[in-house]
């Protein structure tokens, strides 16, 4: 079986290593990515030990974050978050009864403990990574923390095929990774020697 996120040789499981622990941390942080949302419904264009309370004004003294505000409002993340939760319980555990909505922390982190079973023996674990993804995406826009662009290294050296053909695939890296990844065939560079062999092979530029 292949990784239902990026391919790779898993056994029999639905993630790989590294995608599981992406999902993970994803998981740990996005309760907090949301709280910080609370905190820009008002733009910081100042400070915030500039911005005091002004008696008789007839609004707040900067315009609503209205992105934020309905992303907020709506509950959405939390919905997706517990809809995930009773999925997932449903297939573990289809005795229980379905868990009342308790907040996107609680659901996440829920769903963080169940994270190697989810990779192991849950189909949908591709989609819920990444919803769970495109989620944390979402939140760090509107807070002003994109995901970092990933930037091109070179490259893929590795051989494919019977007939000795040169993958030569784009491998690009985003911070915060420890090792470099094809997204095409999914070799994976990792430790002094692949990394010196695939800087070694790059084509000299024209």
């Amino acid at each position: 079986m292949t990784c239902t996120l990026c391919g790779t040789n898993t056994g029999t499981a639905y993630l790989c290593q590294w995608d599981t622990a992406s999902l993970a941390k994803r998981l740990a942080e996005l309760p907090i990515l949301y709280a910080e949302m609370a905190e820009c419904l008002v733009p910081r264009r100042t400070g915030w030990g500039d911005i005091i309370a002004t008696h008789g004004a007839a609004g707040p003294s900067s315009p609503l974050n209205e992105d934020a505000l309905d992303q907020l409002s709506s509950g959405h993340a939390a919905a997706v978050v517990h809809s995930w939760r009773v999925d997932v319980q449903r297939e573990r555990w289809p005795q229980h009864a379905a868990p009342p909505p308790g907040g996107l922390a609680a659901d996440s982190r829920w769903l963080a403990m169940e994270v190697d079973w989810i990779a192991a023996h849950y189909k949908a674990a591709g989609e819920l990574a990444r919803e769970i993804r495109a989620l944390e995406a979402q939140a760090r826009a509107l807070v002003g923390d994109p995901v970092p662009k990933r930037k091109l290294i070179g490259q893929c050296i590795a051989v494919v095929g019977d007939e000795g053909k040169v993958c030569g695939a784009d491998i690009t890296h985003a911070a915060g990774e420890s090792r470099l990844k094809c997204r095409t065939c999914h070799t994976v560079y990792e430790g002094q020697t692949d990394l010196l062999l695939l800087l070694h092979y790059q084509k000299e530029p024209a």
